[in-house]
């Protein structure tokens, strides 16, 4: 059984994507605000995404260790969950895929009946789990989809009448503000059938220093890579920004809980983006805001659950309580 890769086309879910195309017009509307910003999904090209693997193996980033040690230690009581029947195991955003393997593995040891389904824009991405899936597990039947998260799941959920199992792991779900995790979440139930799980990674409120050494690493890959979307604006959007012009700054909101990056010019000047024929203009120390990572606490985390349908079946936590995987039931 070979690993299989499709692309949901508009006959599947109404589905089209340009992504140069999109990126400009993000790109447009941010600069156009009061307050410039960027979408931090444009973070993630090859070379952006070879980066944040090695934030992700930084020592002063605490996250992936934290969520492999939940992994590890509670997969037994995953698999239990899901011993006596058939199911689909759907992956959001599959990244390296380190976590999600760890599960698979033992998964097929304890014998548990499953599909693997990978949903992602990139197909890069997709196409790396493939070439993997297809070398190291040929017996297990596995899906690339590419295409956004909610109509992976839309178009799964409708052609699929096995129990689902959703694991977005990591922090993404962080990147979002509250309504548009509210909006998300609330979508992915609706697609959903009663009794399907979701596995969700969130990164929990802690000491502000733990934070800020997070997101301000002492090896300095997290400078360089959101200084890189400006490197990928200039050489997809033909833009013409200098990189020694700007410089990265992290820092903790207290009042929104969140960590939030900024790339802040530093002299004023003009930038132009020959793919939307248009020159912008920045102030000395005018800072465009370029992510944000909400942090939890688990009562934030309930009530985020009871008010997009969902209930909480368990909530796993590492051995300093730095980080939760919440597993949740839709009702």
């Amino acid at each position: 059984m070979s690993a299989k890769f499709k692309t949901l086309a508009v006959d599947d879910v109404n589905f089209f994507h340009d992504e140069k195309q999109e990126f400009a017009h993000d790109v447009l509307v941010g600069f156009s605000k009061a307050h410039k910003e960027i979408n931090s999904k444009y973070f993630y090209d090859e070379y952006g995404s070879e980066l944040f693997n090695q934030i992700t193996h930084h020592p002063d980033y605490y996250l992936t260790d934290c969520e492999l040690e939940i992994l590890d230690h509670y997969k037994k009581d995953l698999s239990l969950l899901l011993k006596n029947e058939e199911f689909n195991l759907i992956e959001l955003g599959p990244g390296e895929g380190i976590k999600t393997r760890l599960l698979i593995d033992y998964f097929l040891t304890d014998h548990l009946s499953f599909s693997y389904y990978s949903i992602d824009i990139s197909k890069k991405y997709l196409t790396q789990i493939i070439e993997q899936f297809n070398q190291q597990l040929p017996h297990l039947e596995t899906v690339a989809l590419n295409a956004d998260y909610l109509n992976g799941i839309k178009w799964l959920s409708s052609t699929s009448k096995k129990r689902n199992l959703v694991l977005f792991l990591g922090s993404s779900i962080g990147n979002f503000d509250l309504n548009s995790t509210k909006e998300f979440l609330g979508m992915t139930r609706n697609f959903l059938h009663p009794g399907d799980y979701v596995f969700i990674g969130f990164d929990l409120l802690k000491d502000i220093d733990v934070l800020m050494q997070a997101y301000n690493d002492r090896g300095g890959i997290t400078r360089e890579f959101n200084l890189n979307l400006l490197r990928r604006m200039n050489h997809e959007l033909g833009a013409n920004f200098n990189i020694e012009s700007f410089y990265h700054y992290g820092t903790y909101n207290v009042y929104l809980k969140r960590m939030e990056s900024y790339l802040v010019s530093n002299k004023a000047q003009i930038v132009y983006i020959e793919a939307l024929k248009k020159a912008f203009k920045f102030k000395e120390f005018e800072a465009i805001h370029v992510e944000s990572s909400h942090k939890y606490t688990f009562s934030k985390v309930s009530k985020l659950a009871r008010t997009t349908g969902f209930e909480i079946v368990r909530n796993f936590t590492d051995s300093k309580q730095y980080f939760l995987d919440s597993l949740w039931r839709a009702v």
